[in-house]
């Protein structure tokens, strides 16, 4: 990334990125001031390169920050609630030795869900995780999702796992 780039600045990209992404974020630019190294990397950057720049070095900091972000030998992430186990790497669930397979749209609500087990999510909360807003997604929408990931999970033998709060939101109650 730049500091400088059409229509919006490298700090907004990055701010931006850094809402919904922990991509690794390198600066390469021209500007060597001090003060413009400081703000990309209060944006949220991994690291800043000024120009001009030996190629060798850049890609040695480009293969040390991905070893740091990325364990390419790690284990697969899982979320526990009820004796049922979400799968963060190929959007299933298992339980009672059944392997449960997610579509897109479940698989979203249930990690929100089980990221803040017995906490109510809102409708705007999920809204927003699933289509990155609030706004222009008629709710029924919302209603139609949660209810196919409730018949989902009942197929799968996990039945009245996730309670709705009436004007309110989700729950998805564990012990």
């Amino acid at each position: 990334m730049d500091i400088t780039l059409p229509y919006m600045g490298g700090y907004h990209w990055c701010q931006e990125i850094r809402k919904t992404s922990s991509v690794p974020i390198i600066f390469i630019s021209s500007a060597t001031d001090n003060m413009n190294i400081i703000m990309a990397m209060n944006m949220g950057a991994d690291d800043y390169i000024p120009k001009p720049f030996d190629q060798s070095v850049l890609i040695a900091k480009v293969q040390a920050l991905l070893r740091r972000a990325y364990d390419f030998n790690r284990n697969t992430f899982t979320l526990q609630a009820a004796g049922a186990v979400l799968n963060t790497e190929d959007n299933t669930l298992l339980y009672n030795g059944n392997k449960i397979v997610l579509s897109r749209n479940e698989y979203i609500i249930f990690l929100t869900l089980m990221q803040n087990k017995n906490k109510v999510v809102s409708r705007e909360k999920l809204m927003e995780a699933l289509w990155e807003t609030d706004s222009f997604v008629d709710e029924n929408t919302l209603t139609v999702n949660v209810g196919r990931l409730r018949r989902t999970l009942e197929e799968g033998g996990l039945k009245d796992l996730i309670k709705t709060r009436f004007g309110v939101g989700y729950i998805l109650e564990a012990e």
